[in-house]
């Protein structure tokens, strides 16, 4: 099999990934749940992973790095901990229902408003747009890095500067940028950004979380037991206890940061990102111009997510998708991704695209056997 679904998880990880969650899994206990050597080993393997991630991420403080199972719990945990009853939070429509759910729920139960921009016929965030939504005052603005749809990548310092001139805190979901496009908190004035483990960064599935800015009151959003402060009634204050009740997953953030050393190694984000970027740009050329084949986003952004869709003729994305995988042996993920407006916006919401996305592992070859697949299909 092609692996071409990084975008939805990385299949082909580093081996020494998978050695430290098979060695963790044998040798460490529970963090912070005790003084013996297991424990106090699990809360050495934690706490270097929270270094290696604020490091990535430009976070100033390790400690406000927040371990969760994904981004979309993350993403949960930040939206309705800064989000408060009768706020107005603007967002896009190129969020995934990550954003998106959570977001309806607050307001159909907190009378939270909500308002989405738009983007233009390449999918690209409308920044006149977004900055009419916030003026006259904001408390949160939402939006993702990169589309999960088309790839396209948003201006965050643009964005943070509209959202701060509005008075309002900035919440990234960084799910398709993370280990490929680099990120600095500081430097682009995010307050609160989402990560999951599993797909740029390479890690194991049920790893991501959120870092948070220095001042930023992010209200628990799960409550129970942390090993520490046992008898008071609420959630600890303290950070990272705040936002991590029960047991992590300490075995997966040993991959995580077996994970991380191996993408500083490989040469950071940037690195990645120009050869994932390179596989997709070679591919977009191959079948750009075959009959019936359109394309979607701006795939002559100069930093974007490792991201190609397309249709072919009249068929449905995910009958292409099932004909890529049984008769050429090549993994794509076909339908709507989760990204309902996304795909409203392009035009696509009845029959979906067929994603293409490409991880470190792959290679130019991987690329041409992609292009003559679609090139047969496309030509009968």
């Amino acid at each position: 099999m092609i692996y071409l679904d990084n975008a939805a998880t990385s299949v082909m990880r580093p081996q020494c990934v998978v050695d430290a969650v098979c060695r963790a899994m044998t040798t460490i206990g529970n963090p912070g749940r005790g003084a013996c050597a297991e424990s106090l080993d699990a809360g050495r393997v934690v706490w270097e992973c929270r270094e290696r991630l604020a490091s990535l991420l430009g976070c100033a403080r390790p400690d406000h790095v927040c371990f969760a199972p994904n981004s979309t719990a993350a993403l949960n945990t930040a939206i309705n901990g800064l989000v408060r009853p009768g706020a107005h939070v603007v967002t896009t429509v190129m969020e995934h229902n990550s954003v998106l759910r959570p977001l309806n729920r607050l307001a159909a139960e907190r009378g939270v408003r909500v308002e989405h921009a738009g983007t233009d016929e390449l999918g690209r965030l409308g920044y006149d747009d977004l900055r009419r939504l916030c003026a006259g005052g904001c408390d949160v603005v939402v939006c993702t890095h990169a589309s999960n749809v088309t790839g396209n990548v948003v201006d965050l310092r643009l964005v943070s500067q509209i959202a701060h001139d509005a008075g309002a805190l900035l919440i990234v979901d960084a799910s398709q940028s993370a280990g490929c496009i680099p990120i600095d908190m500081g430097e682009m004035g995010i307050d609160v950004v989402c990560f999951t483990g599993h797909k740029g960064l390479m890690g194991p599935q049920g790893t991501g979380g959120l870092a948070v800015a220095e001042g930023i009151d992010v209200r628990p959003w799960n409550m129970g037991g942390t090993g520490v402060s046992s008898f008071e009634p609420l959630q600890p204050e303290g950070w990272p206890t705040r936002l991590e009740a029960g047991t992590l997953n300490a075995h997966g953030i040993a991959g995580l940061s077996a994970a991380l050393e191996y993408l500083e190694k490989a040469g950071g984000p940037k690195a990645v990102g120009e050869h994932e970027r390179a596989l997709a740009a070679a591919f977009a050329e191959g079948v750009r111009g075959l009959p019936g084949i359109p394309l979607y986003g701006d795939l002559g952004q100069p930093a974007r997510a490792a991201i190609v869709s397309l249709n072919v003729g009249e068929l449905d994305s995910g009958e292409v998708s099932d004909m890529l995988s049984q008769a050429f042996g090549i993994a794509t993920r076909p339908g709507a991704h989760c990204a309902p407006l996304m795909h409203r916006a392009l035009g696509t919401e009845q029959r979906g695209v067929v994603r293409f996305s490409f991880g470190w592992f792959n290679t130019q070859e991987d690329v041409a056997a992609a292009i003559d697949a679609v090139s047969e299909i496309a030509c009968g």
